[in-house]
């Protein structure tokens, strides 16, 4: 392909618009166009990276088994109310009615509708196990779209969906998933994690990301680099270090007055924030019901642990409106000392709290806290679970090892599904014995398009993009320097014509612009490599860089074809 012939529109500046790193350079190297908030055209070099990365994904799929179908956008509501998600999935489902003023949604993702092809295709375990998968585009209402391809309204997904007939079979379907996901960031190119994840709104009991590694990742990840554990921080769990015992001593109430903060408390009453005891109010989006969610006073709660102890859609917390009308004093806030069954409230405490002796928390009256509180003697709370925040330096549960904090871009998850779909759309097969079964689901999707912009976050320069090989839109740019001089010229056209003959994707600057605005062209794009043919032309010499490296070398025009083809299996 020349540059003369193709639609390459760079920007000097970037647009006001972009945030992070990666909505900057698929802007300004004419990659994507926005054609509304979190709507995008993809520009020839942005599609040609995004089919490439849709072959691996393709290529990686089929290998392992599953066979690519193409479902509809345009879904109807009926299979998504059968389902029992059409009054849970919130507002960004997008929504319409037809002239008829029937119900459709444009599909977030299909897994009613793949369970509606085969309810109705599949009859015998002897067609199980099937992995059904296609490349097919999504939408989401985002009440605020940002950071271009990375959360849009619209995005390009590959989604699996396998049926089993028992749980053996999704579970050995689900590690070959995990295989084949592996094996597709692998071929982008990427450094990538894989760590154990919440379900959401998708479901099923059982899930695992994969995080492009990005300093920029909107995702907190733990790990521990001794044993490879890995998780989401929203999953993620810890071994809780043991304080030292003490004996009982009997609860006192004494004065704090305005003082409500933990660090506040520590502070003046000279006790150990280790043994602090906070309380915090949230309610159920869905029944409004309270909870008070105990937790030791240097940890923090994690709320999507939370959300799925109570198996609800959402939780937040109550306002001091909602508080006071509980009897409660914000603040002030403890286990002991009221009835708080009374009130309606469930209490939940997560494990740190019932080890501790001798422990501080809120004195449910105004300005004031209880020393010497003791879990199992003075209160006891309605569940006992693990809702608290893994954090930097905590000790792995696995090895005992310290656990550290690294940030990742979400650009894959699989899922267990189990039987969340295939029970209430009556998904059912004869088994060996005649008998009805529930098929078992797996789902497992990939980003498309925020794997490519995943990619740039995590390969750039300041000067742009440093696309991998494999997902490059070229992967070497001839240019010529000088257009009018007739040595380069031949000799860029030879060059050119012999690496494109040979298999390498090349593009041929041919523009009859400056040198250096060709070199930042380049740069800015993120080609692999440039083949410089400039004063040393006539002598059939040239100069080919590396775009990771920076690395220049000479070479004769008889060595260029091999050489790419080297440093293409290094880069």
């Amino acid at each position: 392909m020349r540059f003369s012939k193709y639609y390459v529109k760079t920007l000097k500046e970037t647009p006001k618009e972009a945030e992070v790193v990666s909505h900057k350079l698929l802007l300004r190297s004419g990659m994507i166009k926005k054609l509304a908030s979190g709507v995008y055209s993809y520009l020839p070099l942005g599609y040609r990276t995004l089919r490439k990365i849709e072959n691996i994904v393709r290529e990686e799929m089929e290998r392992a088994g599953a066979v690519e179908v193409f479902m509809p956008v345009l879904q109807p509501a009926e299979i998504w109310q059968e389902s029992g998600r059409w009054d849970v999935m919130g507002e960004e489902m997008i929504r319409i009615k037809d002239r008829h003023e029937r119900d459709f949604v444009l599909g977030p993702t299909h897994e009613e509708t793949i369970t509606d092809i085969v309810r109705n295709d599949i009859f015998s375990y002897k067609a199980l196990p099937i992995n059904l998968y296609q490349i097919q585009t999504k939408f989401r209402d985002e009440r605020r779209p940002r950071f271009g391809l990375m959360r849009g309204r619209e995005f390009l997904m590959t989604d699996g969906y396998s049926f089993s007939v028992d749980r053996a079979g999704l579970d050995k379907e689900f590690e070959n998933m995990q295989q084949a996901y592996s094996k597709v960031f692998e071929r982008c190119g990427l450094d990538f994690r894989i760590v154990d994840a919440d379900s959401g709104a998708i479901g099923g009991n059982g899930s695992r990301e994969f995080h492009v590694m990005a300093n920029s990742g909107e995702d907190e990840l733990i790990f521990c680099d001794s044993c490879h554990y890995g998780a989401n921080v929203e999953k993620a769990t810890n071994k809780l270090t043991s304080l030292p015992k003490e004996e009982l001593k009997e609860p006192v109430l004494v004065p704090t007055p305005n003082i409500a903060k933990i660090e506040d408390v520590v502070a003046n009453l000279g006790v150990e924030i280790e043994r602090t005891v906070k309380a915090i109010m949230y309610k159920d989006v869905v029944t409004d019901a309270p909870y008070m969610v105990l937790i030791r006073g240097d940890i923090e709660v994690n709320e999507v642990k939370v959300k799925n102890l109570i198996n609800t859609i959402d939780i937040v917390m109550l306002t001091d409106e909602e508080i006071s009308k509980l009897g409660l004093f914000k603040g002030f806030i403890g286990p002991y000392g009221m009835d708080l069954k009374s009130k309606g409230i469930t209490v939940i405490a997560d494990e740190s709290v019932i080890e501790i002796t001798n422990h501080t928390a809120g004195g449910n009256q105004p300005d004031t806290h209880y020393l010497n509180v003791n879990y199992g003697r003075d209160y006891t709370v309605d569940i006992v679970a693990d809702v608290r925040t893994v954090k930097e330096g905590d000790i792995c549960s696995i090895c005992g090892k310290p656990l550290r904090v690294a940030r990742g871009i979400e650009c894959g998850h699989i899922f267990k599904l189990g039987k969340k779909y295939s029970e209430p759309m009556h998904a059912v097969v004869l088994d060996e014995n005649g008998k009805e079964v529930v098929m078992e689901m797996g789902c497992y999707g990939i980003g498309v398009s925020r794997t490519m912009a995943a990619s740039i976050e995590q390969n750039n320069d300041e000067n742009g993009i440093i696309w991998p090989v494999s997902i490059a839109p070229y992967v070497v740019d001839v240019i010529a320097t000088n257009m009018k001089d007739e040595d380069q010229v031949n000799l860029a056209e030879e060059l050119y014509g012999a690496l494109t003959n040979n298999g390498v994707e090349t593009i041929y600057d041919d523009r009859n612009e400056r040198a250096g605005f060709k070199f930042k062209d380049a740069d800015l794009i993120g080609f692999p490599f440039k083949v410089v043919c400039g004063k040393k032309s006539a002598e059939g010499i040239v100069e080919l860089k590396i775009r990771r490296t920076g690395e220049t070398m000479e070479i004769g025009k008889d060595q260029v074809v091999e050489t790419v083809k080297e440093l293409m299996k290094k880069y």
